[in-house]
């Protein structure tokens, strides 16, 4: 049989290594949406105020475990918001005590609730020297944010002028490119094979800069990173489906509700928990890949995080369209579930 006449795969339940839950009624919300499919998630720290301490992100765990389905065994993965006021010994703490996984860096500005983030690296420089003796990632947001910089330009920019200096001095640092968007991204990736990784999301496979402003200004397709061109969508695609162990999913799924994605200033990010499985399915079908899902979804992400892999599987049966609800709703407004565009074929079991 080959890779396009599969019509049914069972892997590895997949985890998801950036995942955007907000907090209060919006948390219970959309939490379900990816427990259903996911057995963990990286999950971001971005609150209002941000998840900085060891103590802080405790509390915040203990929200998302409330909030989650009787029976459900999702486990989410905390991290820490680094801040140039950031204590290296709380972080090494609440590594030690399993309670962050990684430390999530923001350039101030560069995305929704970044204003606490790093304007100066040399200042969180010893709280990167001590993740980098006791081997816990960064997660990094990789985009400068001059304001003379070209929106486009600004994650090949951040590689040269600030991920690739910061790497040579602490060259033992574990670090995740995350929600890469650009061949400068995959290139600079396969050239390191030292601590290094990055993450794609299933909306940057699917879309690129056309689908937000062709024939229209598309809201719920703007995203920061926000989408480039089409050749490095396809360079994103080849990334995924090659079964490289440094590329792996970080859905950067992101909520938010109808009337702040449609407001003048409207905020960034495509809402994908729901049916990123059947997207991704329909992709590596679509590139003759299907085998290679697995390593993307379930396999890559655990190995660099140095976890198991789950022990649970999901199916995916190719047949008739799959509809999924297009909108969540939540007591503070409808979210949109993010359209790939085409029908999805894949629908998911959790055996």
């Amino acid at each position: 049989m080959t890779d396009k006449n599969i019509t049914s795969l069972t892997i590895r339940q997949p985890d998801d290594w950036h995942l955007h839950l907000r907090d209060g009624a919006m948390l219970k919300a959309v939490l379900p949406e990816t427990a259903r499919h996911f057995g963990r998630a990286i999950i971001m720290p971005n609150l209002v105020p941000p998840v900085v301490t060891a103590q802080q992100a405790v509390a915040y765990r203990d929200r998302i475990m409330a909030a989650l389905p009787a029976g459900s065994d999702f486990q989410p993965l905390m991290t820490l918001y680094l801040t140039e006021g950031t204590d290296p010994a709380d972080v090494a703490a609440a590594h030690a005590a399993g309670i962050a996984t990684a430390v999530k860096l923001y350039p101030a500005g560069a995305t929704t609730n970044s204003a606490s983030g790093v304007r100066d690296f040399e200042k969180v420089r010893p709280v990167l020297d001590k993740m980098a003796e006791i081997g816990m990632p960064l997660c990094v947001h990789g985009e400068v944010t001059n304001s003379d910089i070209d929106i486009f330009d600004r994650e090949a920019v951040f590689i040269d002028k600030v991920l690739k200096p910061l790497r040579k001095k602490v060259s033992d640092l574990k670090v995740v490119m995350e929600h890469v968007t650009t061949q400068d991204a995959v290139d600079y990736v396969r050239d390191n094979r030292k601590n290094l990784a990055a993450t794609i999301t299933t909306h940057h496979l699917i879309i690129n800069r056309n689908h937000i402003l062709a024939g229209g200004i598309k809201p719920h397709y703007y995203c920061l990173p926000v989408a480039k061109r089409e050749i490095h969508r396809v360079a994103l695609v080849q990334a995924a489906v090659s079964g490289d162990k440094r590329f792996f999913l970080g859905t950067d799924s992101a909520p938010h509700t109808d009337p702040n994605k449609l407001m003048a200033c409207g905020c960034a990010g495509c809402f994908t928990a729901t049916n990123t499985m059947s997207c991704l399915a329909e992709v590596f079908d679509a590139a003759g890949a299907l085998p290679k899902l697995e390593d993307f979804t379930s396999l890559n992400g655990p190995q660099f995080y140095g976890l198991a892999p789950n022990d649970d599987t999901i199916t995916l049966t190719k047949g008739a369209p799959v509809t999924y609800t297009t909108k969540i709703d939540t007591p503070d407004g409808p979210v949109t579930v993010f359209d790939p565009g085409f029908d999805l074929h894949w629908s998911v079991t959790v055996n």
